[in-house]
């Protein structure tokens, strides 16, 4: 049996009672004390998160920006040294490869974060059509990474370290920040629809970190967060998780980030002609929200029907925590997927009522 990867925090996990599951071949903690306490925790207050699993690519040389201009569906010649841009590398045919942050920490020195389940194959992707004066490490072991995220994320954090965090905008970072004592990059980035920051570190900084961060923000009720909040809050913010509204068979377009495929920038990337022509025509399938109508929760994989037809199948499902309803996100066929259009899923035989409503179910206030 193969021995699952576990991150630098995983004995903090087992001293704090962290429940554990197999995510994607890593020993990840589900929960702490209850999903939706954590996931309360986050829109209120704030949450950490341990996304160690995240994998990272350090991508240097002179041709480096023709490189990701090539397979990324992004525009990377708009990004300055600071600056991080939200992506999709695809295939030929449109198909994600995975989606990702890259980072410019400066001219000709750019960071890749992939999600933990296509680290090897991302990889593979990238060396088949290295070219030119590319370097590329794998610097997934050696790093950590960090997320606290919640309304107090600022606040918090502004008491271990000297570094302006104001200052840091949304999609922006600063290297080399001693972060209680710890040097980190920290990034106004997230994955759960609220303000925050992502902290990338040395591996054997990580466990002084998280044990800094949860001691400056206990008297603010932040608490230690696992994958099932990390889930639901991404969900409700229509934030596309790899493997669900993304993947080999889902064009970026049709899973709804079609604001990071630019075919209008020079360079080609792959599946540039498909992805341009279902911007400019219309996608034959599309990402919906859908909110029960009948008593049900849709899960990942459940299909949808109209009028007796199968129309598509449910990407994520689950009561919303905040929303206090049954809601989903549905690949369904684009003539179905107008505002208030009644569906039904099949939820263990029984074919129940939904109806499609607007994406995102939550927005976070602003102010």
């Amino acid at each position: 049996m193969t021995q699952l990867k576990r991150t630098p925090l995983f004995e903090w996990y087992k001293e704090s009672g962290g429940k554990t599951i197999d995510f994607g071949g890593w020993e990840l903690p589900v929960q702490f004390s209850s999903i939706k306490e954590e996931h309360q925790a986050v829109r209120t207050k704030a949450g950490l998160f341990d996304v160690s699993h995240m994998g990272e690519v350090s991508i240097k040389g002179k041709d480096s920006l023709a490189f990701l201009q090539k397979l990324m569906t992004n525009d990377v010649s708009a990004l300055k040294p600071g600056g991080a841009q939200y992506t999709a590398m695809c295939y030929e045919n449109g198909g994600t490869v995975d989606d990702l942050l890259v980072y410019k920490k400066a001219e000709d020195d750019y960071l890749a974060v992939i999600n933990a389940s296509n680290i090897e194959k991302d990889l593979e992707w990238m060396l088949q059509h290295q070219s030119g004066d590319v370097e590329l490490v794998n610097l997934s072991d050696a790093t950590a990474l960090l997320a606290l995220q919640g309304p107090l994320a600022e606040q918090v954090l502004q008491t271990l370290t000297e570094e302006k965090l104001r200052d840091i905008k949304f999609f922006k970072f600063r290297e080399d920040v001693p972060v209680a004592g710890v040097n980190a990059l920290v990034s106004r980035t997230g994955y759960t629809g609220e303000d925050g920051f992502e902290l990338y570190c040395r591996s054997e900084d990580a466990p002084v970190l998280w044990s800094a961060i949860l001691k400056a923000g206990k008297e603010d009720g932040v608490l230690p967060c696992g994958l099932g909040a990390r889930d639901t809050l991404r969900f409700e913010s229509n934030l596309p998780l790899y493997g669900q509204e993304l993947s080999k068979d889902i064009t970026p377009i049709e899973a709804g980030i079609g604001f990071a495929v630019k075919p209008g920038k020079e360079a080609d990337f792959f599946g540039k002609e498909v992805l341009k022509n279902q911007k400019e025509n219309g996608a034959p399938r599309k990402m919906a929200g859908l909110e029960m109508l009948d008593k049900g929760i849709p899960r990942h994989g459940y299909p949808v029907f109209k009028n007796g037809e199968r129309i598509g199948e449910v990407t994520t499902g689950t009561q919303s925590p905040t929303l206090k309803k049954n809601v989903g996100l549905a690949l369904l066929k684009a003539e179905f997927t107008g505002l208030e259009t009644e569906v039904e899923v099949e939820i263990r035989g029984r074919h129940l009522r939904a109806k499609v409503v607007s994406t995102p179910f939550y927005k976070r206030p602003r102010g």
